[in-house]
């Protein structure tokens, strides 16, 4: 049903693997990564605004150009190195103890066009056009996108096989992640996974919806400049790491809001016991422990918020969302905040940072109250995703990140 494939991949050698390998383009800004950028980072490729002084804006032409001019350096500097065969890769991680085995591979992107991968969230066209361009330049996929599959007996064994012998590259980052990854050189399994696939009836984005749409956009373009096109060609492919959906785990995507819309705390808390039961949980932070249960810190407080039945639709895939709760209850009809995506009043915090962070932020004076959610269920997305549905934006936040710079996926 979906289609994928094994790869030359051009990747570090193993003595290097650490220092090239970065955080994704999209969770630092430009100073933060010039910060975090060692001699080898990938960072110098994927954000090289921060190879000017003073840092350069990321859009401009000579950055583009910087972006090419430091991958072939990094290829004739021995730092990045093509693989002389094609292979599957797996890629695992580990996060508080726990360890997620994803199989690195390239998609189609017919499957993207005609859905059998499948997105939960909108797109902006800019970011897509920013994400062809670098496709383009590089002429390769640099960062892979993160995408599940339905659960797989036969998978899981084969990788369970493969991660026996040892890692090819294995070390902690930083941030104190685990990163292993392992190259499938048994041709026999090789041709096993891609047949395995061919009955699998969907992939899922997880993250990297923007990546995904650019590199199937530039895969599109460059069929159509083709007249002698076949499919087959190695355009066609974008690079992703595919894990299983019952090895992953959402964690909380967070709001905090400037200001009350002109109430009092004492009045907002008034307002929200028509749809919420409210319940004040002292100074001790509250996290909420279900479905439909919210914590709110407020004036030096913690709250849980209770949604009241007949409040939500639980036969609704988007109706059943505590972002959808959350935003249709408070934030629209008490808070006046109408567009998540555009409105200055609202920001955005991944679980991964703890609600201690959504307290500083209210307690420093720069937000006035804070929400944390129970995370998205896997099986939320996929539900979503299979009716077609699209999520509410900054509803799902996955941890750990993918590292870049592990391997690259040539379009020649």
């Amino acid at each position: 049903m979906v289609k994928i494939k094994p790869f030359k991949g051009i990747r570090p050698p193993k003595e290097y693997a650490s220092e090239v390998a970065s955080r994704p383009y999209d969770v630092l800004n430009s100073v933060e990564a010039k910060a975090e950028a060692g001699e080898k980072s990938l960072l110098h490729i994927i954000k090289p605004e921060i190879d000017f002084d003073p840092i350069a804006d990321e859009h401009e032409e000579r950055v583009y150009q910087k972006a090419v001019d430091n991958f072939k350096a990094w290829k004739e500097r021995g730092w990045l190195v093509q693989d002389d065969e094609e292979h599957y890769y797996v890629y695992a991680q580990t996060m508080d103890g726990r360890t997620q085995y994803g199989l690195v591979a390239c998609c189609h992107f017919d499957d993207y066009l005609t859905g059998k991968i499948k997105k939960h969230e909108l797109t902006r066209k800019d970011k897509e056009e920013d994400r062809m361009k670098h496709v383009r330049i590089q002429n390769a996929n640099i960062e892979p996108v993160f995408f599940s599959h339905p659960a797989n007996g036969e998978i899981d064994e084969i990788v369970a096989s493969v991660v026996k012998e040892t890692p090819e590259y294995d070390f902690v980052a930083p941030d104190g992640f685990g990163h292993h990854f392992w190259v499938i050189k048994d041709k026999s399994l090789t041709e096993r996974i891609t047949k395995i696939f061919e009955q699998i009836p969907a992939l899922y984005v997880a993250d990297g919806h923007h990546r995904t749409a650019a590199a199937a956009l530039v895969g599109s373009e460059k069929m159509k400049q083709n007249p002698d096109h076949k499919g087959t060609e190695e355009y066609c492919y974008f690079l992703a790491v595919i894990f299983p959906e019952d090895q992953l785990k959402i964690i909380d995507y967070n709001r905090v809001v400037k200001d009350l819309n002109g109430m009092t705390p004492n009045e907002l808390l008034k307002a929200l016991e028509s749809d919420f039961v409210v319940e004040d949980k002292g100074t001790e932070i509250f996290k909420p422990d279900a479905l439909h249960t919210f914590s709110m810190y407020l004036n030096g407080r913690w709250y849980s918020l209770k949604a009241r039945e007949g409040r939500y639709d639980d036969s609704d895939p988007i109706g059943v969302l505590d972002v959808t709760i959350l935003s249709n209850l408070v934030l629209d009809k008490l808070l006046g905040i109408k567009d998540l995506r555009t409105d200055k009043r609202i920001d955005f915090v991944g679980g991964i940072r703890g609600l201690g962070s959504l307290k500083e932020r209210v307690d420093s004076g720069e937000m006035a109250v804070a929400f944390a959610l129970y995370p998205v269920s896997m099986k939320q997305l996929t539900d979503i995703a299979d009716s077609g549905n699209i999520m509410p934006p900054k509803t799902t936040w996955f941890e750990p990140k993918l590292r870049s710079g592990l391997v690259i996926h040539s379009l020649e």
